[in-house]
């Protein structure tokens, strides 16, 4: 059961802050939970399990494909392993690693893609992932989630410390604005419906989250009836609650820091046609771009990704 923030200007603790002290009170009741990371102990804070749990953290360099296969090989001796690298890193660079030793293997792997789609900031074009969320839903049996805030992430960690399989999760390694209140919970599978509105749908996921909301609500002083979901888990995807939501609306519009190609607004085009709902409908997100190097707050206006943006989008698609 989940419960919204009353307040969404405040920022909470920095994400790669959350995922390890989450990670380290997990490690503290199982010791099959082994942590590695490629050459980034600083920059992830995965340097602080090393220092508590130094047995049971591995520096492997940055030799991420040989990362992913000490992770495969822990987990077929029992072990539960959770990785980091930046975003491209977790998944482009190391694609055949995931599907063959992990997925097809049948081991479990907890990988932690960071610093997501404008999130590199001034790490640039090298270190920018808009394609994560495609590649990783094209696994067979993969779980996929854009964590919203570090309420939301935290709840993840521990999910997929339950789980058996290949679990990829995006997120920033810096504070965001909050959307939930601290004890929220949450189920894989399942989109969120943060508020409900009779005019346009709104499906977007990770932290800007916020940005769909301050859109909701600039759009609500325009006389539109705005309904927002948070589709934290993009795979295994909410069909049922999309279908809901779609039906009856003036307009559709998915929202995303990733691509439009293969990513949330993929889906759920897929299952508005798969399933005949007649409603206009848009992908927003980037569009045959390579990342740059900037600011986080420049990158999110350099490629159209804040609030005015979608607003913009949503005005064209009501005309």
């Amino acid at each position: 059961m989940f419960k919204r923030t009353e307040d969404r200007t405040k920022k909470g603790k920095e994400l790669r802050s959350v995922f390890v002290d989450t990670l380290l009170k997990l490690m503290a009741t199982d010791e099959n939970i082994v942590a590695l990371d490629g050459d980034l102990g600083g920059a992830s804070k995965f340097t602080e399990i090393a220092k508590t749990y130094s047995d049971r953290f591995i520096q492997c360099g940055i030799s991420e494909a040989n990362m992913v296969g000490v992770s495969a090989g822990m987990s077929t001796v029992g072990f539960k392993p959770f990785m980091h690298t930046f975003g491209p890193f977790a998944t482009r660079r190391v694609y055949d690693q995931i599907y063959l030793s992990g997925a097809y293997a049948g081991n479990t792997i907890n990988i932690y893609g960071s610093d997501p789609g404008f999130c590199a900031g001034p790490n640039g074009g090298t270190h920018t992932t808009w394609e994560d969320v495609a590649l990783m839903r094209a696994i067979p049996n993969t779980i996929v989630c854009d964590a919203a805030d570090e309420v939301q992430l935290a709840w993840i960690v521990e999910e997929f410390a339950k789980r058996k399989g290949v679990h990829y999760i995006r997120a920033n390694r810096k504070a965001c604005r909050n959307v939930y209140q601290e004890g929220s919970t949450f189920e894989l599978g399942k989109g969120n419906l943060l508020q409900k509105g009779s005019d346009v749908l709104i499906i977007t996921a990770g932290q800007i989250v916020s940005d769909a909301l301050d859109c909701a609500q600039s759009l609500e002083g325009q006389n539109l009836s705005v309904s927002v979901i948070d589709m934290f888990c993009i795979k295994p995807l909410d069909k049922d609650l999309i279908i809901k939501e779609a039906k009856g609306k003036k307009a559709v519009v998915t929202f995303e820091n990733h691509s439009i190609t293969g990513g949330l607004g993929s889906a759920v085009a897929e299952v508005l046609a798969e399933n005949q709902i007649n409603v206009s409908f848009k992908r927003h997100g980037v569009n045959e771009r390579f990342g740059q190097v900037g600011t986080p707050e420049f990158l999110q206006k350099e490629f159209k990704l804040t609030a005015q943006d979608v607003e913009e989008t949503i005005q064209t698609l009501l005309q």
